[in-house]
Parts: C-alpha cells; structure tokens; sequence
C-alpha cells in the first residue's frame, strides 16, 4: 500500500494539506484536458503549489507521451507529480516518476486502481511492455467518491469490471496465496455490491462509495498477487491493438473465467461466493449482462484476422501459475469466443 491512503466523501478537499505533508512545493499536474478543467477550482486552491501542467495523456501511455511528460516535469522543475484521473492520467505519471524518481500524489477519478499498484506500462511500435518498480507507486492517494460522479454510466461500469478483473484474475496470479485469496474473495463481493447498486442509480454516492472502495481493495490485491493470465491476455490486446482498457477487460474477463474454472475449483468457489451464485461462470456472464458492460471485441476494434497473431502474441506471456496449461488452439477458441460474445 501507499505510504498515505485517504478515502471519503469531500476527502479531495484535503489536497491542499496532504501536498504539504508530503513537502512538495512545485508540482506537475497530469491529467486530461476535460479533466483539468473540470478540477480548475481544486487546482485553484493548490495556490502557488501547481509549476506546470501536462494534459497529452493517453490509454496504455505511447512512448512519445511518456517523452513528453517527462520533458514538462523538467521544465517545470517539479519536485512532485499530482495525477488527477482515471488509468491514462496515473499511469503517465508513473512514467514520469520511473525515470525521475519522483513522488506521485493520486487522485483517481475513475475505478481503474493503477494507483494502489507499482505496475507501470509503455505502449512503442511492438506492443505493451510492462514492469514493476517502487519509484512508480504513489505516495499519497485520495479517494473521493463525488470525484466518480462525473463518469459516463458506461464507463463507470466497465471501470467498475476492470476492478472486478483485479480481483478475481489474483485467484490464479504467480503469488496468489490463502491470505490474498481471501482478501480478493472480499474485494470481489464488494465490487459485486456496488455495480449492482450503480446499474440502479449511477448518481447514489453510496453505491460510488461501495464500488470506489472495494476497487481499491482489488488493487491491492492484484500488487501483491501479480499480474494473471486475463491481464496478459488485455495488455497485448490493448498495446498491440488500441483497444479501450476497462472495456477489454469487461469482454475478456468471463471467456478466462470459462477457461479456468474448470481446473480450479477452489477459485470457482470464491468467485460464486463473490456473486452469490451456484454457478461462477454462469452468473458472472449474467451480471455483465445486466450490468450493460461491452461484451464483443469485435465491437471494441479487433478484426477476425487480427486473432492468431494476438494468440502468438499472449502465448509466451502465460503465467506459469495458470491452473490450466494454455495452447496457442486455446487462445485462438478463446479470443474468438470474446470477439463474437457468447452466453
């Protein structure tokens, strides 16, 4: 975990005071343009804090944006990184903070959990690549459940799966042990909560406060855990591709919990408990559903050709702690099934 976690409703009006705890004095602001405006007021309040701002990020942060970001860091002659977002935002300022060393103060706008993670990625010409490294992990992060407000209702859900993944691809991730099992069993159930909720009424903040949290508690998880075979599988359709992050995850996530159930029993317990369901693969299938998330790749940008070279693409990056041996036939059946959708 961070070294500093602050969670509530208005928690974001305690910025001001946090930036100083943290003994920044000349921050680099990264976030969307839309995003940046919207907080205009907050980043008002930061006074003479803010030395620059850097709105050019990007889904899966392109190696000439990270350049870039890093460039207005220099310029700025920042001494920390405020990151005010969803996943692009954060993850181009752990970019910036890879290479610098810098401290990254959060403020997470959407459920997507980067910041509770040391994970950073780059997207070049070849694909994703990704790592972790202490330096990237935020040091202050605070979560405001008013701040999720402004989420499309489809983004918020497919945001809200993306968490979801977090949690239930740690069941089968490299350092998934008893403890974190049941930790992701309990992020799992919350996040469950939530996005049943949040299909009801997107504007009840308790439902954002539901979701906002167990999302949180998913990434940690998944930091400990490692990163599992769906995330391998959505790091090369998103680098390669250019598909939407949250979205890939809300397609891909029931076609692995198909592939892997079978041959992990224990896990297809949790995740059942986690839906308060019989039958894992069933519910979850039926929850997407009703939760309006995306369910065909096909919908998302992938073409039918594009599938074999993904397969060649994921195969090498199968975790060797998959409860089931993976085949190049397999990836290409199971790709296919998310491209077409199913059940």
């Amino acid at each position: 975990m961070p070294p500093r976690v602050v969670f509530g409703i208005g928690a974001v009006r305690d910025l001001a005071t946090e930036v100083d705890q943290l003994g920044a004095r000349r921050l680099l602001v990264v976030a969307g343009r839309r995003e940046l405006d919207r907080q205009a007021p907050l980043l008002a309040e930061l006074g003479g804090r803010v030395s620059g701002t850097f709105d050019g990020v990007r889904p899966h942060v392109p190696v000439p944006v990270a350049e870039a970001a890093r460039a207005a860091a220099e310029a700025s002659a920042a001494d920390a990184i405020l990151a005010i977002g969803g996943g692009s935002a954060i993850g181009t300022a752990k970019a910036i903070a890879l290479t610098t060393g810098l401290p990254i103060v959060a403020v997470p706008t959407t459920y997507a959990g980067s910041e509770m993670t040391p994970v950073w990625g780059l997207t070049d010409q070849t694909g994703k690549r990704t790592g972790t490294d202490p330096r990237v992990a935020p040091q202050v992060v605070i979560y405001d459940p008013d701040l999720v407000a402004s989420l499309p209702h489809a983004e918020a859900m497919a945001s809200g799966v993306n968490a979801l993944a977090h949690a239930i691809d740690a069941l089968w991730a490299p350092k998934i042990n008893p403890d974190l099992a049941v930790r992701a069993t309990g992020a799992a159930t919350e996040l469950t909560a939530g996005l049943d909720r949040l299909s009801d009424d997107s504007d009840d903040p308790a439902a954002r406060s539901v979701t906002l949290h167990g999302a949180m508690l998913a990434a940690q998880v998944f930091a400990a855990a490692g990163s599992g075979f769906h995330h391998k599988i959505c790091h090369v359709l998103g680098g390669r591709y250019d598909l939407p992050h949250s979205a890939t995850h809300a397609v891909v996530l029931p076609h692995v919990v198909a592939f892997n159930v079978p041959a992990a029993p224990e896990a297809g317990a949790r995740i059942a408990d986690a839906l308060g369901a019989g039958d894992p693969i069933l519910a979850l299938f039926a929850r997407l559903r009703s939760w309006g998330v995306p369910r065909r790749l096909s919908d998302l940008g992938l073409t039918a050709d594009q599938i074999p070279e993904a397969a060649e693409a994921i195969l090498p990056a199968v975790p060797s702690s998959n409860p089931r041996a993976v085949s190049r036939a397999d990836l290409i059946d199971l790709l296919s099934h998310a491209y077409a959708g199913g059940m």
